[in-house]
């Protein structure tokens, strides 16, 4: 692939154009925006067809898939598991602040949105970070977030294997033996389905989510006819819970009696912010997938605009079915800190005594779809780092297979995932790569901050149009959401289990975020003085 068709990547929005890096470093971020406004007509929105000119992936994805994708974004493992330290922490006041949370996500979505609809031919919306705010911040952004798809796919890999044998436990069948080559035959498969095509990655995600979704929908209704028929239930030893619970009854009492907003404290009140932020993690996967959608246009809003009706069903919806079964001063930790599943309590309170398998299944279904589209999304940011590299040799993992999808980008990111277990193994090793994977998201903040200062420099430059999928009031919720991603990242120095992450991530900001601008501005000074001769 020559530099020739490398940076004709679109005529809207080239992301690695010497020009551009030219004009970026001589006077900075402002005259990117009006370098920009020169290669753009901000008057009008070009063609989907005339921008994908050189894009050289299939649009394989329908509404159908975008839709599951964008609903298997939002519904991770943390609900089905964690959701019941969340509400441990705070009480019923959880579910305000999966609300408040709920809608800076969806903020954040309406500016990636609003800058993918007006170049749907990107494969990445950190492109925008480097059309915007220049190569060195693009560099940075582009690298860290693909080094954090990688840890936390290291992470998934590692949970699915547990999950597996936890799954087979309840039936008395020890797989632990087997724990590596559980590990190598999901990533095996999953990798496969990358492979084919990016329809079959979209139909792998379609029924993915439509688990996770039939399992949150059986819990609401199991819930709804427990409370009108004003069930009752006794004590009993949930799965996963040392102490035996209490016996009970369902109603909407469990949730008011000894209401309070912060009955732990303001303390544990903020650092639950933080906990409910990482449960939304990885909502802005949709984005990544608009270069392989078919009519972007159209189906891009609709995914993004539903969002909120999805946190409002599946998050607030399964919280107040699960406390209205279960008080919320029920949930207490086990002696090693861990808390039992609110989705197997309800469920065995309601008599279904294998529950747990039932749980444990959607979960490895869950954690399943979360590594599928960590690969999807790793093989995309890889294959534009690729692109843009000057490395002759880096430059051959950016190339598209005769299927058109990066699968040289997506199977060295794997084979990256693949080493979770030899690092696992190693007792120092495993150490540091807890530090980097907690650490890997707190940097997850740095982007979203980066990602909406890109959008204001969008919505201030020539290349704006108003007939887009624009963000509503803009100033107020774009400064709004920053805020809020400031303030999560501050709640995470209140505690000592994510200090340590909160420390690392500024040292990855200033260590490598400053290699990157010092490197940008060294290579442009270069070029500046190659012109003037």
């Amino acid at each position: 692939m020559t530099n020739e068709k490398k940076n004709s990547a679109s005529p809207a929005m080239s992301a690695s154009g010497t020009t551009a890096t030219a004009a970026a470093a001589t006077t900075g971020s402002e005259t990117t925006s009006a370098t920009s406004a020169s290669q753009t007509a901000a008057s009008t929105l070009k063609s989907v067809e005339s921008l994908d000119k050189s894009n050289e992936m299939a649009r394989g994805l329908n509404n159908r898939h975008v839709q599951f994708i964008a609903i298997g974004g939002t519904i991770g493992t943390g609900l089905f598991l964690g959701s019941g330290k969340s509400i441990a922490l705070t009480g019923p006041s959880i579910v305000f602040v999966y609300i408040a949370v709920g809608v800076i996500m969806f903020l954040l979505m309406r500016a990636i949105g609003e800058l993918m609809y007006r170049d749907p031919s990107q494969h990445t919306f950190i492109n925008f970070i480097t059309r915007y705010l220049g190569n060195g911040w693009g560099h940075f952004a582009g690298w860290s977030y693909w080094i954090v798809l990688v840890l936390i796919g290291m992470s998934e890999i590692t949970a699915v294997s547990t999950y597996f044998i936890t799954f087979f436990d309840t039936f008395g069948i020890d797989l632990s033996g087997f724990k590596w080559l559980i590990e190598l035959c999901f990533l095996a498969a999953l990798v496969t389905i990358n492979l084919i095509a990016v329809k079959a990655f979209g139909e792998a995600e379609f029924w993915f989510s439509m688990i996770k979704i039939t399992l949150i929908c059986a819990m609401i209704a199991t819930a709804v006819v427990m409370v009108v028929i004003g069930y009752h239930y006794d004590a009993v030893q949930v799965t996963g819970q040392d102490a035996v619970s209490p016996a009970g009854h369902a109603g909407f009492d469990n949730i008011t009696n000894n209401f309070s907003i912060a009955p732990n404290g303001w303390l544990a009140f903020l650092m639950s912010f933080q906990m409910v932020f990482y449960a939304y993690e990885m909502i802005e996967f949709v984005g990544v997938t608009v270069s392989e959608t078919q009519n972007p246009r159209k189906v891009l809003p609709k995914a993004v605009n539903e969002i909120i009706v999805r946190v409002l069903i599946f998050y607030v919806g399964a919280l107040v079915a699960i406390m209205v079964i279960v008080p919320w001063t029920s949930f207490t930790p086990n002696k090693d800190g861990s808390f039992a599943s609110p989705f197997i309590m309800v469920f065995q309170y309601a008599g279904l005594k294998w529950a747990a398998a039932l749980v444990f299944f959607v979960v490895i279904t869950a954690a399943s779809s979360a590594l599928n589209s960590l690969l999807y999304s790793a093989g995309r940011h890889l294959y534009q780092l690729a692109r843009e590299s000057e490395s002759p040799t880096f430059q051959k993992v950016g190339q598209v297979s005769s299927r058109h999808v990066p699968a040289r980008a997506i199977l060295f990111s794997a084979a990256l995932i693949l080493l979770s277990p030899a690092v696992n193994a190693i007792p120092g090793m495993s150490s540091a790569f807890v530090l980097f994977a907690s650490a890997s998201s707190a940097v997850i903040i740095f982007i979203y901050v980066l990602t909406m200062i890109a959008h204001r420099k969008y919505r201030r430059s020539a290349d704006f149009i108003a007939d887009g999928f624009v963000m509503p009031a803009w100033k107020v919720t774009n400064t709004l959401a920053i805020a809020f991603f400031v303030f999560v990242y501050c709640t995470l120095f209140l505690a000592d289990d994510t200090r340590g992450s909160a420390i690392a991530g500024v040292v990855w900001l200033a260590v490598f975020g400053g290699y990157c601008l010092l490197r940008d501005r060294w290579r442009t000074r270069g070029l500046r003085e190659a012109l003037r001769e």
